[in-house]
């Protein structure tokens, strides 16, 4: 089995005194590619901020690669893409690529960035408009390109996919894969379950603070589908009302 990238033990928060995690137990391995689904307001994203130490848990531990997350050298394997995604106005997409490669510490690669804008249908003539003047999805392959060309070991996604058409949704899954053949992993969260068991090794449903399920898209039909032809959608269902 392979060793943990993100452990999170009995993890607890608090925003606005409301609580939002309700000891989160979640242990995402390293090199593999895992969902976190919920429902809007499930606590998600406020689990990735505490990843991040965006925002502190009342109680319980947060390891990454085995090191404290409060520790700024323990996320420097990480790469974030947030799910609003915007990059500064001012920037041109190549100086806006070019800045995070200096912040990651790794040299600007003209083929791999290639290759990365055709995965992702990006044009490279595009890169010389600043940013103020991207669409939604053209922004959204802005802030994916970063984080693949970044070279960590473990990606954070929120929404990863968000603003993205059919065609750049299927090519950023074979990139995301592709990372995975080189031994890098993801931790994602998503809406759609579709995705999800399409690309992923394995998914947890965050629901009301709480972790109500852990493992395979498969499993998750088999133990909550109620019928052998159920989808992964019925399954998530049946698992929040259980």
């Amino acid at each position: 089995m392979n060793a943990s990238a993100i452990e999170f033990d009995n993890v607890h928060t608090q925003l606005d005194g409301m609580a939002v995690l309700r000891g989160v137990d979640l242990h995402v391995r390293a090199g593999e590619l895992f969902g976190l689904v919920g429902v809007n307001g499930a606590g998600k994203t406020t689990l990735l901020k505490c990843l991040l130490d965006f925002c502190t848990p009342q109680a319980g531990s947060i390891a990454i690669f085995g090191q404290p997350h409060r520790h700024s050298a323990a996320r420097q394997p990480l790469s974030f893409l947030p799910e609003r995604f915007q990059a500064p106005y001012y920037l041109t997409g190549d100086d806006f690529l070019r800045y995070l490669a200096r912040l990651h510490q790794v040299r600007h690669d003209e083929h791999a960035l290639r290759q990365i804008l055709a995965a992702l249908e990006l044009a490279p003539e595009a890169l010389r408009r600043p940013a103020r003047t991207f669409s939604k999805g053209m922004m959204q392959k802005l802030g994916l390109a970063a984080c693949l060309l970044s070279g960590k070991r473990q990606l954070v996604l929120d929404e990863p996919m968000s603003g993205l058409d059919p065609k750049a949704r299927a090519q950023f899954k074979q990139a995301l894969r592709q990372c995975q053949a080189q031994g890098r992993g993801a931790l994602l969260t998503s809406h759609a379950l579709a995705d999800v068991e399409e690309l992923c090794d394995r998914m947890a449903i965050l629901h009301a603070g709480r972790i109500v399920f852990i493992g395979t898209p498969a499993a998750c039909r088999a133990q909550h589908g109620g019928a052998p032809d159920a989808s992964l959608e019925q399954a998530f269902l049946h698992c929040i009302a259980a």
